[in-house]
């Protein structure tokens, strides 16, 4: 497997895999470079409180060889023509090592966030993923640009405005992804599938998979093409002691997502619709320290993968090495010890 990692690599919660404090933009360059020396893989960044593709910039102008990507980034509020510009570039400054992940993002928040009109998200990706390709294919090859759908028409496109073509045009897209009309999507257009931390074994099994071939023969694509890449909701350390805190902050994390009606479909597949309704109820009436009893233990080890530093690796190539091509993995790099546990983690997962 391809081992990619969100960063920071600093001081973070291997349970939440989130932060201790925010992220300090001016160290990400040095992050970067701390992956690429680990021996990771891939950087990726998620849109949330910083520009992803500001951050890929930085990470770019210090590593060499690492891949750099999005791994959501934000594709409705944007023009695909601008976020085709910031990939363009972003190729070129990093030698063709860029992977661009977006995300359509829920309705409330095209709404009430960016203050757009919703669409239907799957035809709207389309478009939106066919838009940016031809006006990559008017840089890249000199063609009229001339691209018409039901949500852009794109055929304006001056000197001024055109960088013209670079050495690495053929930039990944990736679909962040977790129902049927997404992921079959992401079979039809796209260049890998990114899936949601709750997306388990058996999920992937029955409807992701599926999925992705049903949208992959829709144009007599081959599905073995598209990368399956993970996310994983992992919680890990050193050692039981410290493990068993970490268990409890996942468990809590489960439960965030028992209560988003967004992920529903996963637990009512292992039969545990009624629990997500139950846990929803508590989420509205923001009883948040009553979710995590909600989430037994069989539930909390069905959907996230738990052990110490030694077992964690075994533990996520037995539930994912034969279904994903790439997986996120990541755990506090502050020592040349440290370091080379990674390095340990890493050769077992590969």
């Amino acid at each position: 497997m391809i081992v990619e990692s969100l960063l920071p690599l600093g001081k973070l919660d291997p349970g939440l895999r989130e932060p201790e404090t925010p992220l300090d933009i001016r160290r990400f360059a040095q992050l970067a470079q701390t992956a690429e020396d680990v021996g990771l893989d891939a950087i990726l960044v998620e849109e949330t409180k910083d520009d992803p593709f500001q951050l890929l910039a930085l990470g770019a102008s210090t590593t060499s060889s690492i891949q750099l990507g999005t791994s959501v980034a934000m594709a409705f509020p944007r023009s695909p023509t601008a976020t085709a510009l910031s990939a363009w570039s972003l190729s070129k400054l990093s030698d063709g090592r860029f992977i661009l992940g977006l995300g359509s993002q829920v309705r409330a928040h095209i709404e009430r966030r960016y203050g757009l009109p919703w669409h239907a998200p799957a035809p709207w990706m389309r478009d939106y993923i066919n838009a940016m390709r031809a006006v990559w294919g008017c840089w890249q090859n000199g063609t009229q640009l001339d691209f018409s759908s039901d949500h852009y028409n794109l055929n304006v496109m001056v000197p001024l405005f055109n960088p013209g073509p670079i050495e690495h045009p053929n930039i990944p897209i990736h679909i962040a992804a977790i129902g049927p009309n997404m992921v079959a999507l992401a079979g039809e257009v796209a260049d890998g599938v990114r899936l949601h931390p709750v997306c388990t074994p058996r999920f992937i099994d029955e409807e992701v998979l599926p999925n992705l071939a049903r949208g992959a023969a829709r144009t007599n694509r081959d599905v073995d093409k598209v990368e399956v890449c993970m996310k994983p909701l992992i919680g890990t350390a050193a050692d039981q002691a410290r493990l068993d805190k970490v268990t409890e902050s996942v468990r809590a994390r489960v439960a965030f997502y028992l209560s988003t009606p967004s992920y529903r479909r996963t637990f009512r597949l292992h039969g545990w619709e009624d629990i997500a309704e139950q846990a929803s109820v508590l989420s509205r009436n923001q009883q948040w320290e009553d979710l995590p009893r909600l989430v037994s233990d069989e539930m909390l080890h069905t959907v996230a993968t738990i052990g110490t530093f030694d077992e964690i690796a075994d533990k996520l190539n037995e539930r994912y090495a034969n279904r994903v091509h790439r997986i996120e993995f990541s755990i506090p790099v502050e020592t040349p010890d440290d370091a080379d546990q990674l390095r340990d983690i890493l050769a077992k997962l590969r």
